[in-house]
């Protein structure tokens, strides 16, 4: 099951100019960052080694600038984002889910030029919507840094590699997947019974406390998400 898609124009590597835009794309980000989130992040990841090293820092600057909200003067990265699609090739990336599996479709053939892809996911998480833009646009620059094998790219951007947890809310209702985080009964409880019950799963979610330590940052990550949801509820 397709769960993200993001669909990218870019010119043809005989182009005298560099051009590129984005298509219609399906990138769901609620709560953030979303399975949206995780294919823009991994197109980055999947791509972001085959780029010039001299223009990394001038891409990693470009999304804190998306992120808020700048006007962007172009070209960036020696290419020219634009609306118009017309004489552009086309390339579509996908996250998949098979089962609790998630899978990257990422359409690397004949060779793509890597720059528009990388450019594509970070322009398309600074065109989300302000209150989604933060979580997403930081999974992206996680992906930047990403220096791995294709095999262990989903675990390292969601801490698990499976449609689980914080991710899976972003595919069904994160209202009743934060009442069950935080083991709390429908109706939605007061702000106060929130917090209160937040801070004790928090603490018992420490390593300090007991909490295991190898899944203690993904714990209270959706912790933090799920109070999140509720708070905003």
């Amino acid at each position: 099951m397709v769960l993200a898609e993001l669909e990218v124009f870019q010119s043809r590597p005989i182009a005298p100019t560099r051009r590129l835009a984005l298509g219609d794309s399906e990138l769901p980000v609620s709560p953030a960052p979303g399975f949206g989130g995780i294919l823009l992040a991994g197109i980055a990841a999947a791509f972001v080694d085959r780029i010039d090293p001299e223009l990394r820092g001038d891409l990693v600057h470009l999304t804190h600038q998306l992120e808020e909200g700048r006007r962007i003067p172009q070209p960036r990265l020696r290419h020219r984002f634009q609306v118009d699609r017309i004489g552009l090739n086309r390339r579509v990336h996908r996250l998949s889910g098979d089962g609790e599996r998630l899978r990257f479709d990422l359409d690397d053939r004949d060779g793509t030029s890597p720059a528009p892809q990388v450019l594509a996911a970070v322009y398309a998480a600074g065109m989300l919507a302000p209150a989604s833009r933060p979580a997403v646009m930081g999974l992206v620059r996680r992906g930047l840094a990403w220096r791995g094998g294709d095999d262990a790219l989903v675990e390292y951007l969601t801490g698990r590699g499976v449609a689980g947890g914080w991710l899976a809310a972003g595919a069904g209702d994160p209202v009743a997947w934060a009442l069950g985080v935080l083991c709390l009964d429908e109706p939605v409880p007061g702000r106060a019974v929130v917090q209160r019950r937040f801070r004790e799963l928090l603490r018992d979610a420490h390593p300090d406390h007991g909490g295991a330590a190898d899944d203690a940052a993904q714990r209270i990550t959706e912790l933090s998400e799920a109070r999140r949801i509720l708070l905003a509820s």
